[in-house]
């Protein structure tokens, strides 16, 4: 399938208006990291307490945030999560302590931030543990049950609690909700002493400083791996300028990326990490087959300029680049919009990469094999790909 017919296009004629563009965006994510925003890390990478909250309704997230300050957790970071109508929110916490207290600080940080208007003396039963819950009812002993209290509270506030999380996902919106679950007599004693918030802490994870931090270091040697890697591949499967070409390419892709996430501060966490070891495969693959053409073409056409083999190479290949690439951001738009909100930085730097890696194919990577072409051919030196002789009566050639 063909999208143009015999097109020819001078893209190396454009490679100014190419450098332009990369340059300006190159310029305002370094500036970004450097003097706005900083490179945004996630809780992966820098450690912290991760909260997740349900809340019986849609959450007003400026509300939530505004609870957080007047709380004094003004580093808190806000994040939904889950399918909208599930109404979950991530909250993440800068405690990097790692040990249990560290977990119940977290939970009771949350609780005592968004229950502003708890009735004096009441316990709320959508925040509160089995534990807790079967204490109440072994002092007030609705039941009457004599020796096996213990047993049957134990069970009856397992039971509870299991309803709550598993059946109601985590919240109660009425005590009258309970009804089946425990009898008239329990019932009472429950809406005597609990009452119901409109939210519940579902879970607490933590990521230690040390972790944060060593998992830094892991992202940065796989990100360096692989730039390396395709650099040696291409050495051995080409010359070595095709390898440096394609690895400045593949940097400065990464480098538009990483920029946009400063830029909007967006954090990046181990799945956008994902997403850029992905991109940086994307990318190298689609610079690989101009790459190829490009030397098929100077086998086929010795007699004409590199920079017109190039730009003959590239529109040659440019149906199958838009196909191939078309077809892939469309997959990866329809995963940022539709895919979640757990999903949205993968999907986000997958939209900038695809857009990115496509462009700097074309015009990034092609016009530095030029550019090398024409440096060696100053200096009277064969040009890349050349058989020898031919290399020869070139440079003999140019001293005449």
């Amino acid at each position: 399938m063909e999208f143009f017919k015999n097109p020819n296009i001078d893209f190396l004629g454009k490679k100014w208006y190419f450098l332009a563009f990369s340059l300006v965006f190159s310029i305002a994510g370094i500036f970004s990291m450097l003097f706005w925003h900083g490179v945004p890390l996630g809780v992966d990478f820098r450690g912290g307490t991760l909260v997740y909250v349900k809340f019986a309704h849609s959450p007003d997230d400026n509300g939530v945030r505004a609870a957080m300050d007047r709380a004094g957790l003004h580093n808190a970071r806000i994040q939904r999560y889950g399918a909208p109508g599930n109404n979950e929110v991530l909250v993440a916490l800068d405690i990097n302590e790692t040990s249990e207290q560290a977990l119940d600080k977290g939970k009771t940080q949350i609780i005592n931030a968004l229950e502003s208007n708890a009735p004096a003396g009441k316990v709320d039963l959508n925040n509160a543990s089995s534990l807790v819950v079967t204490n109440f009812l072994m002092d007030k002993d609705p039941l009457h049950a004599g020796t096996d209290a213990n047993q049957r509270y134990t069970a009856l506030g397992q039971a509870i609690v299991a309803y709550r999380d598993k059946t109601k996902g985590g919240v109660l919106s009425s005590l009258e909700e309970l009804r089946g679950t425990v009898d008239a007599s329990t019932l009472a004693a429950l809406q005597d002493d609990f009452y119901l918030s409109d939210f519940g802490v579902r879970n607490v994870e933590i990521v230690g400083p040390q972790v944060g931090k060593q998992l830094q270091t892991q992202a940065k040697l796989a990100v360096l791996y692989s730039l390396a890697g395709m650099l040696v591949y291409l050495w051995f499967r080409f010359e070595l300028i095709y390898g440096v070409a394609a690895v400045v390419t593949v940097f400065h892709d990464t480098l538009i990326t990483v920029g946009a996430f400063s830029l909007i501060n967006k954090e990046i966490s181990l799945t956008v990490i994902a997403a850029i070891l992905t991109l940086i495969g994307y990318s190298n693959n689609d610079t690989i087959v101009v790459f190829d053409r490009i030397r098929e073409n100077i086998k086929l056409l010795r007699r004409e300029r590199l920079a017109d083999i190039v730009n003959k190479s590239i529109n040659q290949t440019l149906s199958r680049t838009i196909l191939t690439a078309g077809l892939t951001f469309l997959t990866v738009l329809a995963l940022y919009l539709f895919g979640g909100e757990v999903l949205h930085g993968f999907s986000f730097a997958l939209v900038i990469g695809i857009l990115i890696g496509t462009y700097s194919s074309i015009a990034i990577a092609a016009p530095i094999l030029v550019a090398y072409q024409d440096w060696r051919s100053d200096r009277g030196k064969r040009p890349i790909s050349m058989p020898v002789e031919a290399g020869k009566k070139a440079a003999e050639k140019a001293k005449a």
